[in-house]
């Protein structure tokens, strides 16, 4: 039988299409993921769960001159399938291939490249706006999930939206899941809604209406409906939504492409705001990934038995960053009863579920609310406990104005504990861990500290905790190294020097330091001898240590994997400002004024010259340059 998937050019393809079809091409997306996941590693349960919404979504509307936001982004991989890009869909989240988030660059069908939870319905609201201003006669469609709905941006856009009372379509998606299964009050709300008894015997009567009247066109018709949906939502609670100004639907089966067709179309006739509320099982149709898609969120690369099983295909044996970093809390936690750990929807992410199961009382999953999440540890910070706040370095930038405020302000002491520091090569720009150097480093009241290796790590974390003021710690999603040496204690602004040297120094933050031990070790058998410092601190930085690298080296390379705007290599240079010192032999190794795309990791740390090599070859051009200069100095014959 010829496969329709591969021959849709775009989405309008779809339209016309029986729902039969319809559901033949959802069998071959999710064909399609499951060989995806034998070649590399991809977010796969959420996709899985949205491939007959998507295709319900497409084939009654046309986004090319209709909007559709996904929310999150990651489940955005049905609709790079069936939107004229399967061809290239092998290349996913590979160096020049397709970005595993929506990418305006790719396709007139993405139309924001998003990858945190909880702004669509804000930018759909924007959309719709922008839309009436222009006189455009079109839809706007937000896809929202249950996760992301408690957080309080989607509520600030509902407020802004039922006041505009404009024409659009918000989509929650409820599967019960975030990451992790949902917490929290909207997420019991959602389940009301799913199991009201007197829902059940309406869903019936609303499903029978809708098979007798395709289009509902006939205002009586229409009429008659929205009575009933009315009743229904008076009945069960759905009027949370209609009190917000929102026409409530649903809950309707999102596996369903018939039944969401119908109510697809029946809802755009609707003036004002609408909510349809579309239920759908994450890894739907993937046995594996039905039954825990906790670990089918972004698995392993798998093959699939004959019997239906997902069997990893190898796993690396280093302990990586985030376990040793899971073990240093549960530690702190078991040896202070004032120590809580705080998490927002990322208990599975940040390896914390040990903690959980060991320490109850003091574990708090508060959901896709980062900005909550941080003013609820400074009230905890307040009355003495001592709060870690666990969150990766990308997700913490949604409470940028908690940190101020309600943490450095305060003074309290609230350790941030900052997971996916640095480049995460294959998920792309939404979610480098990038700019946490900079953007926490102006903080008063703020210590910032990134470990150069494991050993690092819950020394730092000892030492956070006994800090009167906040502290930052960050580490990347890697295997941690141990560097074998005499270990010195952590002290506030102090550096470690673990290499000495006579030509050069290194001066590193953070992980790259193995790459720059091994660049010094290169260099050595060239008969460069370079030092390597490990710096430990952003903030407060060593000033000793900054007056000795430039009095007593003839150059000087800072090296981190983080913005250079802001970051380490500039607090070297403003210390060396504030001492009135020649800056002229520093040279600066990091992430320059961009976006770095998606691509392997040792991909990206080679062109930005972040690994051993690059760093080799900073050192050799600094030795270069000085020689250049010796000879423009030194006199003519």
């Amino acid at each position: 039988m010829t496969k329709i998937l591969p021959t849709l050019k775009n989405a309008l393809d779809l339209h016309g299409k029986p729902v039969a079809e319809l559901e033949a091409v959802a069998g071959e997306i999710r064909e399609t993921l499951c060989n995806l996941l034998s070649i590399r590693a991809a977010h796969f349960a959420s996709n899985l769960g949205v491939v007959e919404l998507t295709l319900a979504l497409h084939s009654t509307y046309d986004f090319l001159q209709d909007r559709l936001i996904w929310d999150t982004g990651h489940q955005i991989y049905p609709q790079k399938l069936i939107t004229g890009r399967y061809d290239e869909f092998q290349s996913i989240r590979t160096r020049g291939g397709l970005m595993g988030y929506p990418n305006p660059a790719e396709s007139d069908y993405d139309l924001f490249m998003t990858g945190h939870a909880g702004s669509s319905v804000s930018t759909a609201v924007g959309l719709r706006s922008g839309d009436d201003l222009m006189g455009r006669d079109n839809y706007t469609v937000a896809v929202i999930g249950d996760g992301a709905f408690p957080s309080g941006i989607v509520y600030e856009a509902i407020n802004n939206a039922s006041e505009l009372k404009s024409k659009m379509l918000v989509v929650l998606n409820d599967n019960e899941m975030s990451i992790c299964p949902r917490v929290g009050g909207i997420g019991s709300y959602l389940d009301k809604l799913r199991t009201n008894r007197v829902y059940s015997g309406m869903k019936s009567e609303v499903v029978s209406m809708l098979n007798k009247v395709p289009v509902l066109g006939d205002p009586t018709e229409r009429l008659l409906f929205q009575i009933k949906e009315g009743v229904k939502a008076g009945l069960h609670g759905g009027m949370m939504f209609e009190e917000f100004g929102f026409k409530y639907f649903g809950p309707i089966d999102g596996h369903d492409i018939g039944v969401m067709k119908k109510y697809l179309k029946m809802v755009r006739e609707i003036d004002g705001p609408v909510l349809l509320h579309v239920i759908t099982k994450k890894g739907h149709g993937f046995k594996p990934a039905a039954e825990d898609p906790v670990y089918f969120h972004t698995p392993p690369v798998f093959e699939t038995s004959e019997e239906g099983d997902a069997v990893p295909k190898g796993k690396s044996a280093t302990k990586a960053y985030t376990n040793y970093a899971r073990d240093a809390i549960a530690d702190q936690m078991r040896h202070n009863d004032r120590v809580t750990v705080i998490t927002a929807a990322m208990c599975q992410g940040n390896k914390l579920e040990p903690v959980r199961e060991e320490f109850p009382d003091r574990f708090f999953d508060v959901g896709i609310c980062e900005s909550h999440a941080v003013s609820f540890a400074a009230g905890q910070a307040k009355v003495g406990m001592r709060p870690i706040v666990d969150i990766y370095s990308t997700f913490l930038q949604r409470s940028y104005d908690q940190i101020f405020q309600e943490v450095c302000l305060q003074g309290l002491p609230v350790t941030f504990m900052l997971d996916r520091g640095g480049l995460t090569a294959n998920d792309g720009p939404t979610h480098h861990g990038t700019f946490d150097y900079s953007y926490m480093r102006p903080f008063p009241n703020m210590i910032v500290m990134a470990p150069g290796d494991a050993n690092d790590l819950g020394a730092m974390l000892d030492f956070s905790l006994q800090q009167e003021i906040a502290c930052s710690i960050r580490y990347p999603k890697l295997g941690a190294e141990e560097i074998s040496r005499t270990l010195q204690p952590i002290e506030l602004g102090r550096c470690e020097t673990i290499r000495e040297g006579s030509d050069g120094v290194i001066v590193c933050i953070g992980t790259p330091l193995k790459d720059c031990l091994d660049a010094a070790a290169q260099l050595a058998t060239e008969g460069i001898n370079v030092g390597v410092i490990n710096a430990r601190f952003v903030k407060p930085i060593d000033v000793g240590m900054v007056r000795r690298c430039l009095t007593d080296y003839d150059f000087v390379v800072t090296v981190e994997e983080a913005m250079l705007m802001g970051g380490f290599g500039s607090a070297f240079l403003e210390e060396a400002n504030n001492q009135r010192l020649s800056t002229v032999n520093v040279h600066r190794i990091g992430i320059p004024d961009e976006f770095v795309q998606h691509a392997d990791r040792a991909e990206v740390l080679a062109d930005l010259k972040l690994d051993a090599a690059g760093v080799a070859s900073v050192c050799r051009d600094a030795i270069a340059e000085l020689a250049d200069a010796s000879a423009r100095r030194a006199p003519v014959a």
